[in-house]
């Protein structure tokens, strides 16, 4: 018996994601070249997540020099497909996929964003096409919540 109540408790704070709403604010990392495609350097983000649980995100996305207060809606599909367990290296707790319009008249971008445990967030935005677009945030919690 203790061993199952010790297993659900494990099992909630693994997919617990409500503690990630709030703001996260970050830089661009990685130098390498194809990792800064169509954004600055020194560019940096905000994440504004309004609302979150296992089945999708909700929120606002800034980047410096590239969009402002865009909507950040995950992909019903993907959340209800096996893109909803994602993962790569690092091993984030949770990845959501979502679009994000860009006001450059290059269409939108495809956001990939990454939770992990020790609360911090990953951002990547890409889009390919004539105005090509890659580079990752990390982002750190950004308000007092």
């Amino acid at each position: 018996m203790r061993v199952l109540v010790l297993l659900l408790v494990v099992a909630a704070a693994c997919t617990d994601v409500r503690g990630f709403e709030g703001t996260w604010n970050g830089p661009r990392v990685g130098d390498a070249a194809p990792l800064h495609v169509g954004v600055g350097m020194t560019s940096t983000a905000t994440l504004a997540i309004d609302a979150i649980d296992l089945h999708g995100i909700h929120g606002r996305l800034s980047i410096e020099g590239l969009v402002i207060d865009a909507d950040v809606t995950s992909v019903a599909g993907a959340e209800a497909d096996v893109l909803s367990g994602i993962t790569f290296d690092g091993s984030p707790s949770r990845v959501y996929l979502a679009f994000v319009a860009i006001p450059d008249g290059g269409g939108q971008a495809l956001s990939v964003i990454a939770l992990f445990d020790n609360k911090r967030v990953e951002v990547r935005v890409l889009r390919g096409g004539t105005q090509p677009l890659y580079a990752i945030y990390a982002l750190s919690r950004g308000d007092s919540a």
